[in-house]
């Protein structure tokens, strides 16, 4: 053999012994451990990122709180400013009105509900105060038997209490106080941005998805665009979950003779909107309405009332109806909700609900390639599918913006 040709054939053979010796490592690791190891390091992932969110979340909630809160707000609100625009009122005297006009309904509610349990209580004191005494005596002949000097006595300990924990005191108010001061912030971020999403929202869309690679600008807007439709979905199921709260609620305290049903109705229907604490405290106004007007039997009727519309609330009417509504199994619902109550409390309980609907959307929407069939995605003046053939425009067209017309590029 020449010595060019043994030259050659070295380092074949080398290559040929290392591909060799790769095929028996390889083998000798199971198939099932293989395909486990290539799950765990993309599930770690997943987990990292998703970690990572929620750390977010915590330390830039601020921020993002309200901004997620807008976009609760647009989604009940926009169809209220899409009628408008669509009878000839201008973009931004329709969002006026409309913000306007939802900040008057609640304001009202509010005045509402405040200046009749005024009233209520004002009217139920002496039984009030019949009520205190009636708990005096208890602890003084029951089988407690507290006498008054025992009360007193208790009362001057919780009295030095109070005055040797003084500092603890006025620095548990200082940071009350600088809560409701990024409360009032966050209240303004909010309105700020709900101005915004509803007069711009579908432009700030497109801003977004124009950051994207050309080949996915029209698949992630057009999945921007049906998880939006998801997320409205949710909240109008809130606004019929939390009336049937009010209803239910309400109906039980006006049978059972509890006083001001009307108001308490109200009260419920705005506090099902805040979880956990919304329903709580609500039914704990019920609860304590009975007890004062009808006594403890009137009270434990109503506290059942209370616990068996929650109940049914959160294990039917929520995963059944919710479910549907954004596509989402029951199972799938009461997971987000109490993953997202361990992870971040009550924005985690409030928010992961319509964040998992819309993860669901736009997923659903990309590994189907929903753009290439999307007939609204094809009319629209920037993003339009390439190579999808233009349907005829149709009036009145939800997906379409109202200003899309001032958008086309040029």
């Amino acid at each position: 053999m020449r010595p060019h040709a043994r030259s050659v054939a070295a380092p074949k053979a080398v290559q040929a012994a290392a591909v060799r010796s790769t095929t028996r490592g390889t083998d000798d690791v199971p198939f099932a451990l293989r395909v486990s190891a290539a799950w765990a390091w993309r599930l770690g992932v997943v987990l990292v990122v998703a970690a990572g969110l929620v750390w977010i979340l915590r330390n830039f909630s601020l921020l993002i709180i309200p901004l997620m809160i807008a976009g609760l707000l647009a989604g009940l609100l926009s169809p209220v400013t899409g009628w408008l625009r669509r009878n000839k009122v201008p973009g931004g005297l329709a969002v006026a009105v409309t913000i306007v006009a939802f900040l008057g309904l609640i304001a009202a509610a509010l005045t509402l509900v405040g200046r009749q349990l005024a009233l209520g209580f004002r009217d139920l004191w002496d039984e009030t105060r019949s009520g205190v005494e009636q708990i005096q005596g208890w602890l003084a002949s029951g089988p407690l038997q507290i006498t008054n000097t025992q009360m007193d006595s208790l009362l001057q300990e919780a009295s030095n209490t109070l005055q040797q924990n003084s500092a603890n005191i006025l620095s548990g108010a200082l940071s009350v106080g600088t809560g409701a001061g990024h409360f009032a912030a966050g209240v303004l971020l909010t309105l700020f941005a709900l101005v915004f999403f509803l007069l711009d929202g579908r432009r700030i869309w497109r801003f977004v998805a124009g950051l994207l690679p050309r080949r996915a600008r029209s698949g992630g807007y057009g999945a921007g665009i049906h998880g939006w439709e998801s997320m409205v979905n949710y909240v109008r199921v809130q606004l019929l979950v939390a009336f049937i709260d009010a209803v239910g609620i309400g109906a039980g305290a006006a049978i059972i003779g509890v006083p001001l049903a009307l108001p308490l109705s109200v009260l419920v229907f705005l506090g099902s909107f805040v979880p956990l604490i919304g329903a709580f405290l609500t039914g704990f106004v019920a609860v304590l309405l009975a007890l004062v007007a009808n006594g403890w039997v009137n009270a434990l009727i109503m506290l059942g009332i209370v616990l068996l519309v929650q109940q049914l609330e959160s294990h039917i009417l929520q995963p059944l109806i919710m479910g549907r509504a954004v596509a989402l199994h029951p199972l799938a619902v009461i997971l987000a909700v109490t993953g997202g109550t361990l992870a971040a409390g009550i924005p985690g309980a409030l928010f992961s609900v319509p964040l998992l609907a819309i993860l669901n959307t736009t997923v659903r929407y990309i590994a189907g390639r929903g753009w290439e069939r999307d007939d609204a995605l094809a009319r629209d003046p920037v993003f339009a599918a390439v190579g999808a053939p233009a349907p005829p425009p149709e009036e009145n067209d939800d997906a379409l913006d109202d200003n899309a017309e001032d958008e086309k590029p040029q």
